[in-house]
């Protein structure tokens, strides 16, 4: 990569996985095409109410293999799942979901980011246009069912983002959920397990992920298809 410059949140912390974002500048322009284009940035004011369709982009692993990366880009759809639920999922872990996050996936498993897909972009669509709505950063294992990935919320970091660019800044835009958010009034029930059904069918998983997972919570392959719909250039 072409890379003139790697800008990393100045309060990023490798034990709590909060702040983690980086920007790269290139040392030239990036020439887009059909299969590289830009993609807007969720504003400060977005709101992704849970059950929110969003995509997952990437060359992570697929599930079984020895390397880490695919050899095919891949994509999934997943829902984002509110921080009050998706923390209840990881109250076993040493990491807390922040507000700096943002979790998706399946309760029941299936689909997910994996190793190899660290920094990736989560977007949603809203009408024709496509924003960015997170980055890829940890998860317990890959598409395990009762732990959805967790994600850099790009929405709280718009002043960060636009305090380091200079020149041409990024189209910010404000995505907006209707009705009530059903996690504003989540409790953990106790205890919170996930059941599978035997109806519930899995596929492989991909992945998207940025910092590397702690030993006890390896980052998750995400399901993913083969096309490349969508194909995306983000930052970090």
């Amino acid at each position: 990569m072409n890379l003139k410059r790697i800008l990393r949140h100045p309060d990023y912390s490798d034990i709590t996985k909060n702040n983690d974002i980086a920007m790269l500048q290139m040392r030239t322009a990036v020439r887009f095409s059909d299969y590289i284009r830009p993609v807007c940035l969720a504003d400060s004011k977005s709101l992704f109410h849970n059950g929110t369709n969003s995509w997952l982009t990437g060359w992570g692993n697929i599930g079984g293999g020895t390397l880490p990366f695919s050899e095919t880009f891949q994509e999934v759809e997943v829902s984002v799942i509110g921080n009050r639920q998706c923390d209840c999922f990881y109250k076993d872990s040493p990491l807390k979901v922040s507000e700096n996050m943002i979790c998706a996936g399946l309760i029941l498993g299936g689909k997910d980011s994996c190793q190899g897909d660290s920094g990736g972009p989560m977007v949603s669509q809203q009408n024709s246009v496509w924003i960015l709505s997170g980055v890829v950063s940890y998860g317990r294992g890959c598409a395990q069912a009762g732990y959805p990935g967790v994600y850099t919320r790009v929405s709280r970091y718009q002043s960060w983002i636009n305090s380091e660019i200079n020149s041409d800044p990024p189209a910010f835009i404000q995505f907006s959920s209707t009705g009530v958010d059903a996690d504003s009034s989540f409790i953990c029930p106790v205890p919170l397990t996930p059941t599978r059904t035997s109806s519930l069918t899995t596929t492989p998983s991909v992945t998207i992920r940025a910092s590397t997972p702690q030993s006890k919570f390896p980052v998750r392959p995400h399901d993913v298809s083969t096309t490349t719909k969508n194909p995306l250039h983000t930052l970090h």
